[in-house]
């Protein structure tokens, strides 16, 4: 097997906080980058993709399910690191459940619907950077 080759450039990323009943989906990575961290379902940005294009579609794709998408939430920057991650920028939506249950596809390996204040008491569950952050800024766009 090649090593991955990672590109040179940054990558344009994206995300979604997705809301049903008062709780927030987290997915749990099952490789890399973020290998067994809990997340929010997203990712790169194709060329010639809208934000919103790339996010319903990338959600679509890792969970299977449909979403409105609200706002944006807040943005996140990863940069590379010594074992050879990649840079991103990822632009973090609000958004909201609208059809159909969760069927995770191989990049996947674990979702979890949490109520946003229950985050600060996971225990051992490995969450990654500014993910609490992120859905608080898009819990105040989706509202009580």
């Amino acid at each position: 097997m090649s090593p991955v080759v990672q590109p040179t450039h940054p990558q344009l990323a994206v995300s979604a906080a997705i809301f049903r009943d008062g709780k927030v989906l987290l997915v749990r990575r099952a490789r890399s980058p973020g290998k067994g961290f809990y997340s929010l379902p997203g990712g790169r940005v194709e060329f010639g993709e809208s934000l919103h294009q790339a996010l319903a579609r990338e959600v679509d794709e890792e969970t299977g399910l449909a979403i409105e998408i609200v706002g944006l939430a807040g943005w996140r920057e990863v940069l590379p690191t010594a074992d050879g991650t990649g840079h991103y920028l990822i632009m973090s939506f609000a958004s909201r459940w609208v059809a159909r249950e969760p069927a995770l596809n191989d990049e996947l390996d674990d979702y979890r619907w949490i109520a946003p204040e229950a985050l600060a008491n996971l225990g051992d569950l490995k969450l990654t950077g500014g993910l609490e952050e992120v859905i608080q800024s898009a819990g105040r766009l989706i509202g009580p």
